[in-house]
């Protein structure tokens, strides 16, 4: 009769090990992933976290703070100040909405809009820095965004 192993449970110390945390190397990975955007970034005169208002813009068109907020995980403290420098570079229009004041929807420019012309080589430069393969990268996708799912889901 064959026996079954029996795995260890692991011991506080090891729990404790930074090499054991799933946090660790997601921090340490988005650091450094973002810091090889920021040459090319600097090229368009962006930040990373208005590149990703931007990429949401050029994507989904004029959206609210609240809706920006909902598809970037950023709150309003951290959109408005934000979209005050991208209205001030020229690259969006924040405008009340007539029927609710206290509505503001964001609108590309006509230089937001054409600064997408410049911003198709930054996912292919990027994607030179990676060295994984178009199946690895869409299930590290994938896998970020069933832990981002759950993460989220178990916030009570």
């Amino acid at each position: 009769m064959a026996q079954s192993k029996k795995t260890a449970e692991p011991t506080a110390d090891e729990l404790l090990k930074l090499e054991n945390q799933l946090c660790f190397p997601l921090y340490v990975c988005s650091k450094e992933v973002v810091r090889r955007y920021t040459p090319y970034l600097d090229e368009l005169g962006l930040t990373y976290t208005q590149y990703l208002v931007m990429l949401a813009l050029w994507e989904y068109g004029p959206a609210s703070v609240g809706e920006l907020g909902e598809r970037l995980y950023l709150d309003s403290g951290t959109l408005t100040p934000l979209l005050k420098k991208m209205e001030g570079k020229g690259l969006v229009e924040r405008r009340r909405d007539v029927a609710d004041e206290r509505r503001v929807t964001i609108v590309l420019t006509d230089e937001g809009t054409a600064l997408k012309e410049r911003a198709y080589d930054v996912p292919v430069s990027m994607g030179a820095c990676v060295d994984i393969t178009a199946e690895e990268g869409a299930e590290l996708v994938r896998l970020l965004r069933k832990v981002l799912n759950s993460v989220r889901e178990s916030r009570d």
